[in-house]
C-alpha cells in the first residue's frame, strides 16, 4: 500500500472544486471497464451473492456490496470506486446497531488483497480511516449547506439553535470522493 502521506497528496491533487462529480478529463468507458474488473475480482473472491450498482449525481462510479454470510467476517462489506484519481477505491464494513463504526474495519488480509487488486488495475486503495479525516480541500460540499439550512430554520423560528451539534457542516474526505453531489 502507498504511504499515507502519498495517498493524502493524491486526494488533494485530484480535488477540483469546479468538477465535483467527476474530473474534467473523465473517461466513462475506461471507468466502467475498471469498475467491471473490480466487481469481477470481488465476485471471484466472494461469489455471486455480491451486488453492485453505479452511482449517479455522485463522485463515485459504483459500489459493490458483499453480504455478511459471504464475507466470512461476520459483517457485510462495501467496496466503492471513485470517479477521481486513477480511480480511488475504498472498503468498509457495513455496521449496524451495537457495532460502532470505528470498531469494524475490514481484516488486514482482505485489505492487502484489495490493495493488490487495485495496484494490478492501476487504481489507488485508500483506507477508510484516511477518508474519515476532516476535509480541508477547496470544494464546497453538501454538508456546508447544512449550516445555511440550520441558520435559516432558526431564523424562521422553525428550529432552535443547538450548539451541541458539532458535526453539522463538517465534511471528511469520504464525502468528497465517495458521496452523492
Amino acid at each position: 500500500m502507498l504511504p499515507t502521506g502519498q495517498i493524502r497528496a493524491l486526494l488533494r491533487e485530484h480535488d477540483d472544486p469546479d468538477h465535483l462529480e467527476r474530473p474534467a478529463d473523465f473517461d466513462k468507458e475506461t471507468a466502467l471497464d475498471c469498475y467491471t474488473r473490480l466487481v469481477s475480482a470481488l465476485e471471484e473472491r466472494f461469489g455471486p451473492s455480491c451486488s453492485s450498482g453505479l452511482g449517479q449525481d455522485a463522485s463515485f462510479c459504483g459500489v459493490i456490496d458483499v453480504p455478511a454470510d459471504a464475507t466470512g467476517f461476520g459483517l457485510p462489506l462495501g467496496v466503492a470506486m471513485s470517479n477521481f484519481g486513477t480511480y480511488f477505491v475504498t472498503a468498509s464494513m457495513r455496521v449496524g446497531e451495537g457495532v460502532p463504526a470505528g470498531e469494524a474495519r475490514p481484516p488486514e488480509e482482505f485489505v492487502t488483497w484489495l490493495d493488490g487488486v487495485c495496484t494490478a488495475m492501476g487504481c489507488t486503495f485508500v483506507p477508510d480511516e484516511l477518508l474519515r479525516e476532516p476535509y480541508d480541500g477547496p470544494s464546497v460540499l453538501l454538508s456546508a449547506g447544512d449550516l445555511e439550512l440550520a441558520a435559516a430554520l432558526v431564523a424562521a423560528g422553525l428550529a432552535e439553535s443547538d450548539d451541541t451539534d458539532e458535526e453539522l457542516g463538517e465534511s471528511d474526505w469520504h464525502d468528497r470522493y465517495f458521496e452523492y453531489m
